[in-house]
């Protein structure tokens, strides 16, 4: 297991950069970056899409407690 948190350093992240410029080449950066941003975004929208319906259906939830509880009370 590992003992420490995992951080890279700018060496690493050198390194990690190098083998994607060799993979890929300097040409796709542009295209792999735009894509990654994309990605990214859409990904943020789903999240907000999601939590929005969780949101709405809580507020739903608790409109229909509170009604019960006022159709059971006596009057």
């Amino acid at each position: 297991m590992l003992s420490q948190p995992l951080f890279l350093g700018g060496i690493e992240i050198a390194a990690i950069l190098g083998i994607i410029i060799l993979l890929f080449g300097a040409s796709k950066l542009p295209e792999l970056a735009r894509a990654s941003g994309q990605a990214t975004k859409e990904f943020e929208r789903g999240r907000q899409k999601s939590e929005q319906e969780v949101e709405e259906l809580q507020e739903e939830l608790e409109t229909e407690e509170s009604e019960k509880e006022e159709a059971e009370r006596p009057s």
